[in-house]
């Protein structure tokens, strides 16, 4: 059978996987996003349906001053007798957690906090059962360390121990230990998230070591590689209910030269086969792959279009941080989504009006029918393309000496400009967005079609450029630019609609 890569587009990163019977759970990394951590469920391994978030209460989790560099970073997802676990950090302010529950769909508990003694930054934790113990492996800046724990208290049963250092490079991030025909298996990221990004692995006879090095390590890397696909690394391997084994890790999809790439570090799937020695090979991995699926399952194609006439968000929008309540509403004006200007605006690192979904293709056409009376030139709302809170592109409605105007702004680190602005006097607006690879398109559309105000690179969207370990998004956003605002922002639709791309049925 074949399948496309990635099995997960966009900014889903960090992707760690369970099994029960012939369900898989995974769960992905969110940074300042929030909810934090989506849960997806597959039976093929290559079709994933979202089915909720290990984290969705705001209160748990403080992301106040959370970037595209902190926050939520890799979880680790573990199923043990009737119990899914999550364990994550919430780096720079809270540090470790655990979060469980019963069916995934449904709703997790609050975070268990781990009282992890103080050391230098510490993230990636990785919870292990065998038998009757459970271990908590974690990166360090002084290496991998390991502690027996209690998951349903957070309480270390043992002092915390320097078990393995590095196998192939630096950093050696995301461990995960396994237990396979008797022997204990240590995995690492190593290299650094970036072009240099591996996966390698040892093992030993017990789950504290002395690990021995895989001698063919990395197990899987793409640096230095001529390939559509770069940035291997942060695995977790895994069986099937029909005894194949399987790899799934981050990559990106750079382009462009010189390369960068703006989508985010995504998910990934191959195949692993063992040797005659016990180590494992992970499948030369392509974006389009051939091997046998456990089952072949397709999704229904999702809409193009969002209406906002349910009560609740579906669970691909996210808010930036920890949202405001009183910012956004669905039952204020029922059929649409009401934001409300705030003070801080898209370049701040505070609570912001905004709700926005992953870029997840390339080539895609995004627009939204927005309603709005500006009553100042502070008053502002539109459509967004954000990587950070300094690298942004927007076309937004507001005042412009005196007249309800269209205006597209790019905001490029320190620099900020306006670079178009027409009068658009209707209150009844369609703000569009055209993209390919190296191009935004801005406009709207009139009498159906797309009237095109200006472009910009996706180039400065990128990671290369922008910095950060998050990938860009397409967003509804209000602001009053220093002030809050009564005027509502009311958005009756949104759409994404992809063209000629198709990621195992993300169309």
């Amino acid at each position: 059978m074949q399948y496309r890569n990635p099995v997960i587009p966009g900014f889903y990163p960090d992707p760690s996987i369970c099994r029960v019977g012939s369900d898989y759970y995974l769960a992905t990394s969110t940074f300042e996003y929030f909810p934090a951590i989506p849960i997806f469920h597959s039976r093929d391994l290559v079709h994933w349906h979202q089915v909720g978030h290990a984290v969705s209460e705001s209160a748990y989790l403080d992301l106040s001053r959370a970037t595209c560099m902190s926050g939520i970073f890799a979880p680790t997802i573990r199923y043990h007798n009737g119990w899914f676990y999550v364990s994550c950090t919430n780096v720079l302010t809270q540090g470790h957690f655990i979060v469980k529950t019963k069916v995934p769909s449904g709703e997790w508990s609050a975070p268990i906090w781990i009282d992890i003694p103080a050391e230098p930054m510490t993230f990636d934790p990785s919870l292990f059962f065998d038998d009757d113990r459970t271990y908590l492996t974690y990166f360090t800046q002084n290496g991998i360390q390991q502690s027996e724990i209690d998951p349903g208290t957070g309480e270390l049963l043992t002092k915390p121990r320097l078990i393995a250092t590095s196998f192939a490079g630096k950093f050696p991030e995301g461990p995960h230990l396994y237990k396979i025909n008797g022997l204990y298996y240590l995995m690492v990221a190593e290299g650094g998230t970036e072009y240099g990004h591996m996966e390698s692995i040892g093992r030993a006879d017990n789950p504290w070591g002395p690990f021995i090095s895989c001698p063919h390590n990395p197990i899987l890397s793409h640096r230095s590689q001529h390939s559509p696909i770069q940035v291997t690394g942060h695995g977790d391997i895994f069986q099937d209910h029909n005894g194949s084994w399987w790899m799934t890790f981050l990559a990106v999809r750079p382009h462009s030269y010189q390369p960068v790439h703006h989508l985010g570090r995504e998910t990934y799937l191959a195949p692993v086969d063992w040797d005659s020695d016990g180590w494992p090979h992970v499948a030369p991995v392509r974006l389009e792959m051939d091997a046998s699926l456990p089952d072949w399952t397709p999704l229904e194609s999702q809409p193009a279009r969002t209406c906002f006439d349910s009560p609740s968000l579906d669970l691909r929008w996210n808010f930036i941080r920890n949202p405001d309540p009183e910012s956004w509403s669905l039952t204020e004006r029922p059929g649409f989504l009401r934001l409300h200007g705030l003070a801080a605006g898209l370049s701040d690192i505070s609570p912001v009006a905004f709700v926005g979904r992953r870029q997840q293709h390339f080539k895609v056409k995004a627009s939204v029918k927005l309603e709005f009376n500006p009553l100042s030139e502070k008053n502002e709302a539109g459509l967004v393309i954000r990587m950070n809170e300094g690298h942004h592109y927007e076309i937004f409605k507001t005042l412009r000496h005196g007249e309800q105007s269209l205006v597209v702004r790019r905001t490029i680190g320190t620099l900020s400009a306006e670079t178009a602005c027409v009068n658009l006097p209707f209150p009844g607006s369609i703000l569009a967005v055209n993209a390919d690879h190296d191009w935004y398109h801005f406009g709207y559309i009139k009498d159906n079609t797309f009237v095109e105000l200006d472009m910009a690179e996706t180039r400065y969207l990128s990671t290369e450029v922008a910095r950060g370990f998050t990938g860009v998004y397409f967003g509804m956003y209000a602001t009053g630019i220093g002030t809050k605002y009564s005027t509502p922002a009311d958005f009756e639709w949104f759409d994404y609609d992809p063209c000629d791309e198709l990621v195992n049925g993300y169309v």
